[in-house]
């Protein structure tokens, strides 16, 4: 089983998303949630998903690609701090990410399926790194970061999403 990152691991913001993740193996939490997501999102219709659940807020669709284009910079980054890169890695704006998707554009069904093939990169990716690998530590936006802080941020950042699109976005 893999252990919960130590503190020393991760700047601190991602602390939230980290104490979102159950305890038990996080690359089994990685494989139940896709199916979670999936099945709670295949449903879903496009004139829903366009919909904010208020002023400014970003779509569902926005906030179902956001899940999918944030994944990968977290894949990449554990990609490149599990083979030992030492590079630092820079940040990346969500906020101005999003306007750029075209996420509204796009029909749900291919959104849900975008993020269903990220999540699988993700698993595939996590089931091959060594023991030595998870403990392996970069730099990723000015701040410490090993492998397996970064897997159980990728999970904890759906589990913060999906709780979002359960309260706003599919209360009615």
């Amino acid at each position: 089983m893999l252990s919960r990152p130590n503190a020393d691991e991760y700047f601190e913001y991602y602390g939230k998303y980290i104490a979102l993740v159950p305890d038990g193996d996080v690359r089994d939490h990685l494989r139940t949630q896709l199916f979670e997501t999936v099945a709670l999102l295949e449903g879903v219709t496009d004139a829903k998903a366009e919909k904010a659940y208020g002023a400014g807020k970003w779509t569902l669709k926005e906030a179902v690609l956001h899940m999918s284009d944030t994944e990968r910079v977290f894949g990449y980054r554990m990609l490149r701090i599990a083979r030992g890169d030492a590079t630092p890695l820079p940040g990346f704006e969500q906020d101005e990410w999003v306007p750029h998707s075209c996420a509204n554009t796009r029909a749900m069904t291919n959104l849900v399926m975008e993020f269903a093939a990220v999540r699988a990169a993700t698993i595939a990716l996590v089931d091959s790194l060594s023991a030595e690998a998870w403990v392996r530590k970069g730099t990723a936006s000015g701040h410490t970061i090993s492998a397996r802080a970064l897997a159980y941020i990728a999970a904890g950042h759906e589990r913060h999403h999906l709780n979002i699109i359960r309260e706003r976005y599919l209360t009615s």
